[in-house]
């Protein structure tokens, strides 16, 4: 009997003391995993700047002024994002990218996050992590005054253009397959493509068509919203959860100090009509 309790508390023992190895072993790889991480807060911290993707030809939400500077609602935004991190908001590397290029380069971490004007959709959330929203966006459809679309049915069989890797191009993809798309890799050379008249409209999100076509008035965006609003959000690698939480919480700071409605008035009310309002546009740290 006495050996048999003996055998009874060294497999308790031993259960425990494999127990433990386990979580510890839990947690190391849980450390061993966020300091292998280029992108991780503590990595940032040490690295003392951080990469952030934007759109370098996309005013006003992401462009290079005639100064050769970065200026934009989303590079208003990094810039306090490297602030209030860093201690510096000059302490941020302005990384140029296509729409197409967002998820990869967040994956071969050559950026650590992403504010390019980048809209949440499922396909996405599979590739990466969004965190929470700051601006609500929906796709419009902008074409010539002087042979306007004003419904997708006259689209069918027809020309439309695109920027690649957009939820333009999902959307008409999915749901209009009679419609012809004329995908361009850039947004310079997409409106570029539709003064040209290679096609008879541009789809894109309706907030920047808006902007577009203040400056281009011999156009309107006769049709404003096509399926259901979506939201645009910053993006980091899949797995990151230091800079997602980092992030997520710098959102709900900035929500309660309003921030973003001052965004829209720096950075985007110049660019709008009177017709469009920051609350049409800006989310303060989450989804409504």
């Amino acid at each position: 009997m006495r050996n048999f309790k003996k055998t009874i508390l060294g497999l308790l023992a031993f259960s425990l003391f494999a127990f433990v190895l386990v979580g510890c072993g839990k947690n190391n790889d849980s450390k061993n995993s966020e300091s292998n991480n280029p992108s991780s807060v503590e990595a940032i911290k040490k690295r003392g700047k951080i990469k952030i993707a934007v759109f370098g030809d996309l005013s006003p939400y992401g462009y290079i002024d005639k100064d050769g500077k970065n200026q934009g609602y989303d590079v208003y935004l990094a810039k306090r994002i490297a602030k209030d991190l860093l201690g510096d908001e000059s302490k941020v590397e302005f990384v140029i990218v296509n729409a197409e290029e967002l998820v990869d380069a967040l994956k071969s971490n050559k950026v650590d996050l992403v504010l390019a004007n980048f809209t949440v959709t499922p396909e996405r959330k599979e590739q990466v992590d969004f965190a929470n929203p700051y601006m609500k966006v929906g796709i419009g459809v902008v074409s010539p005054k002087s042979s306007l679309i004003t419904d997708v049915s006259q689209l069918k069989g027809k020309k439309l253009i695109v920027n690649k890797g957009t939820t333009a191009e999902i959307y008409f993809t999915q749901n209009e397959p009679d419609v012809s798309l004329e995908k361009y890799d850039s947004k310079t050379q997409q409106f570029q493509a539709l003064k040209d008249g290679r096609a008879l409209a541009l789809a894109d999100d309706n907030s920047y068509l808006y902007a577009w076509v203040k400056n281009n008035p011999d156009y309107t965006v006769a049709i404003k919203e096509l399926g259901k609003s979506d939201y645009i959000a910053p993006a980091v690698k899949k797995g990151n959860t230091s800079l997602l939480n980092w992030v997520n919480d710098e959102l709900a700071t900035l929500g309660k100090e309003q921030f973003f409605h001052k965004d829209y008035d720096e950075q985007l009310k110049p660019f709008f009509g009177a017709d469009i309002s920051a609350d049409d546009i800006v989310v303060e740290g989450k989804a409504e």
